[in-house]
């Protein structure tokens, strides 16, 4: 018998080249195999003996799925799912079996990501080599709702009964608050029926969503029958689903019914929640019924329900709307003194009462103050400060302010863009309104009928009507339709230009497009005829207009009193006009 004995770091190389040879008879023994053995020397014996063989290709495959594997979990751990999603596909076509909870959180990562054909693929390959669950299906279905990919989301639904999964009540409440928080209620409701048919109890959480999805539907009286039918069917109503009733109520004006339903809840067995008292005292407060507001702030403290900063909030933005800035003040130093952190809607409305007051420096004290706190402003706090300087006719000052945002985790929004465009072309800067416009496209923000009006309006203020009609053609074909507004700028823009015969076009066209003409239309189109010379033609519109009810009598009166013709109007007293 031939022994050779080898160095053992060469075992590992040698250990494939036998493998793939064949060699019959030989095995390779390495002196690690065993604990038992001495450590020295470190041999591999070559030996034709007759010895069991070792399958060494098996092994080797076993370490590479192994390691694919641990790869794998690594790479879905660390978030970066298209890598998971690789090693996932290496590792089924080497026979793998996939782990449906490591495939189900690969879904959740596609969809957040909005990669639902990624997310779709990974289910594909669950369903082909795995055992998909329902949490598996539920994750592509809110994937798909998210994205408002409806029907797909009901095509993932119809796949998952075929593959012999019964949609449980967490399907159900994914679908209806999708089809509700799209305003589609009746669909939502339908799935309702659907539901109890295939005998799947609905939950509280299904009802309180069509409960919200019917109250912004203008429906209080409609939930509180749902209410009552989740009464009935032995389901206890939670503080969420009572507050979403609360709210609606005072959203309709029905503050005294709010308030006698959150006295009735102690009898149901619920305590009203600081959540309930915000919304009756943000309601109280907007009627300007302070006694009332005091009332229940006192209610609050005696039955132990501490005020939040959501309270303060509203206490604060009630004081500065009605002027009392100094009271604000001090509650926000009260809140402070309480050990609570004041947030953004806590200054907000102090930040915007100075700057209606034209107290900007006060207003960016403020603001600085809020950072040294640690509460870094929005967009929203920004765009009053830009807004106000712009006002001012400091648009150097706001430009500087706007180029900033970005380096202060601010990004501008469309009110942003719209404030800043319509200063720097009222300050002369025409040429860098118009780079806004397309930086603001650029940065992946759309305009809305805001910017396209204003747009127009500064076209048509520097005579450039043409290219206003232009814009408000482009406007209508990006989606967004002229409102009566954007027809009465260019209106009186058309006027101004003495271009009275587009004008009239213009309002006919405003008719032809089922845009109903306010009585501004009318006024002004009267007003543009008179002032271009045509009193007496000016005036016989003016009383067609008033006979049919278009504009007022005292639109009327005005106009006559701004285009005085003698004996046109015989049937008007004379005493009427004088008044």
């Amino acid at each position: 018998m031939a022994v050779y004995c080898l160095p053992h770091r060469f075992t590992h190389q040698l250990e494939p080249v036998l493998c793939c040879r064949n060699v019959p008879g030989f095995v390779l023994v390495s002196s690690y195999a065993d604990k038992s053995l001495p450590r020295n020397p470190s041999k591999v014996r070559v030996s034709a003996e007759t010895a069991p063989s070792v399958q060494i290709q098996p092994l080797l495959q076993h370490r590479e799925n192994c390691h694919l594997t641990k790869l794998l979990q690594r790479s879905c751990k660390a978030g970066n799912y298209n890598e998971s999603l690789y090693f996932l596909e290496c590792l089924v076509n080497k026979g793998y079996k996939p782990d449906v909870i490591l495939c189900t959180k690969i879904v959740k990562g596609f969809c957040n990501s909005r990669n639902l054909d990624k997310a779709v693929r990974v289910m594909e390959i669950l369903e082909k080599y795995g055992e998909p669950d329902v949490f598996a299906y539920n994750a592509l279905i809110t994937g798909f709702c998210k994205a408002n990919q409806i029907d797909a989301a009901n095509g993932v639904l119809g796949r998952m009964r075929e593959m012999g999964f019964s949609p449980d009540i967490v399907t159900y409440n994914i679908m209806i608050g999708s089809l509700c928080s799209r305003g589609k209620l009746d669909l939502g409701l339908k799935m309702l029926d659907q539901l109890v048919r295939e005998n799947c109890k609905p939950t509280v959480i299904t009802y309180t969503i069509l409960i919200e999805a019917t109250i912004l539907d203008g429906g209080v009286d409609e939930a509180m029958k749902l209410l009552d039918e989740m009464l009935s069917n032995g389901l206890r109503p939670d503080m969420y689903s009572y507050n979403a009733i609360i709210r609606g109520l005072c959203r309709e004006g029905l503050v005294e019914r709010a308030l006698g339903l959150m006295h009735s809840l102690a009898s149901e067995g619920c305590e009203p929640d600081v959540i309930s008292y915000n919304t009756l005292l943000r309601a109280f407060l907007n009627r300007g019924q302070w006694d009332e507001g005091e009332k229940l702030v006192a209610e609050m403290f005696s039955r132990g329900c501490e005020p939040n900063v959501v309270t303060y909030s509203i206490l604060i933005a009630s004081l500065c709307r009605d002027g009392k800035l100094d009271e604000a003040i001090h509650l926000l130093k009260f809140m402070k003194e309480k050990g609570m952190n004041p947030d953004t809607y806590s200054y907000e409305p102090l930040i915007t009462a100075f700057c209606k007051e034209g107290r900007l420096d006060t207003a960016i004290k403020f603001m600085d103050a809020m950072i040294s706190h640690g509460c870094l402003p929005d967009i929203v706090n920004y765009n009053t400060i830009l807004s106000a300087l712009c006002k001012k006719g400091n648009t150097d000052e706001a430009l500087k302010i706007f180029k900033k945002l970005e380096e202060m985790g601010c990004a501008p929004n469309v009110c942003t863009y719209n404030t800043m465009i319509t200063a720097l072309w009222h300050s002369g800067g025409r040429a860098r309104a118009l780079e806004m416009v397309s930086e603001m496209v650029t940065n992946g923000v759309d305009p809305d009928k805001i910017t396209y009006n204003s747009l127009i309006s500064c076209l048509c203020r520097d005579g450039m009507v043409d290219e206003a009609m232009a814009l408000m053609a482009d406007m209508d074909s990006s989606g967004f339709k002229p409102t009566v507004i954007t027809y009465n700028i260019l209106i009186l823009g058309l006027c101004k230009a003495q271009r009275i015969s587009d004008a009239i076009d213009m309002l006919a066209l405003m008719v032809g497009k089922g845009c109903q003409p306010s009585e501004t239309s009318c006024t002004l189109l009267v007003e543009g005829i008179g002032f271009s010379g045509w009193r007496t033609e000016a005036m016989e519109l003016a009383n067609t207009l008033a006979g049919i009810g278009a504009i007022s009598n005292d639109s009327l009166k005005r106009l006559n009193k701004t285009f005085p013709i003698l004996d046109v109007y015989k049937d008007l007293c004379l005493s009427d006009i004088c008044k």
